[in-house]
């Protein structure tokens, strides 16, 4: 579906069912150089089972135009632009690595505006290894072998797709492939250089559900638990078994962690 902001056409996916504003809204937001596809299952649940459900691509990700945002408050300022554009008053954020970012940044911005929020692959630093920058700079490959490589736990390097024949990180590079030039750095960049996390942690006021891989080498599991200390009132989720890349390698266990708090 697609949404004006900015100026800018902008696409969320709806999780397979219409977009309905009066049903609670869950807004599901993507890490560096992702996009929507990344909560396939997830979206998919929750579009079923009485949520209405907006997976954004942020600007110049995927589907969606304008120019990429450079910075993660930029971002979290945007998606409170995006949710006026959709009609929503209210809705719960769930984000990953980087979305998580602008999900904890956005519901602090947004006060009341947020019912709950769902911070996965999270720490309070997420500083970005210089070679990694430096290779998405140029847009070297080794880029997207790198975050695809250090953001999967073992399985995933090894298969670990549940549907058979398909690859984990295979998968992973394809959607790092199809970011425009740039877009991959953008987003690592902005990571690198988000240094207020605990401060805006400790603002929040709604429900808030820190999940993280127990075998997570890109935010590992105890800087999660550092930032949940940081949020009044949050839990913390360990998936046994799984890196960084949480809604992939584990969905269902994801899923599940994310039902009781969306």
């Amino acid at each position: 579906m697609m949404f004006s902001v900015d100026g800018s056409e902008v696409f969320a996916a709806t999780g397979g069912r219409p977009f309905d504003p009066n049903l609670p809204a869950v807004v599901f937001i993507h890490g560096a150089g992702m996009d929507h596809t990344v909560w396939a299952l997830q979206t998919r649940y929750f579009a079923h089972h009485g949520r209405t459900v907006l997976a954004l691509d942020l600007p110049d990700h995927g589907r969606s135009g304008g120019p990429p945002l450079s910075s993660i408050e930029d971002m979290a300022a945007w998606t409170g632009r995006f949710l006026g554009a959709a009609g929503l008053r209210e809705a719960a954020l769930a984000g990953h690595s980087m979305g998580a970012l602008v999900a904890l940044d956005a519901a602090a911005r947004l006060e009341g505006r947020v019912r709950a929020l769902a911070l996965l692959g999270a720490a309070p630093r997420m500083a970005v290894h210089p070679d990694l920058l430096a290779a998405a700079k140029e847009n070297q490959h080794l880029a997207v072998e790198l975050v695809t490589s250090w953001g999967h736990g073992r399985a995933g390097h090894l298969g670990g797709n549940r549907a058979p024949g398909l690859w984990l990180m295979g998968g992973a590079e394809r959607v790092l492939e199809r970011a425009a030039p740039g877009v991959l750095h953008n987003g690592l960049a902005a990571c690198d250089a988000y240094t207020g996390a605990l401060e805006t942690a400790a603002k929040l006021s709604c429900p808030c559900r820190v999940i993280s891989g127990e075998a997570d080498l890109m935010t590992p599991a105890k800087a999660g638990a550092k930032l949940a200390a940081a949020i009044p009132g949050a839990e913390t989720i360990r998936i046994a078994g799984c890196g960084h890349m949480t809604m992939l390698e584990k969905p269902d266990e994801t899923l599940d962690a994310l039902k009781e708090v969306l």
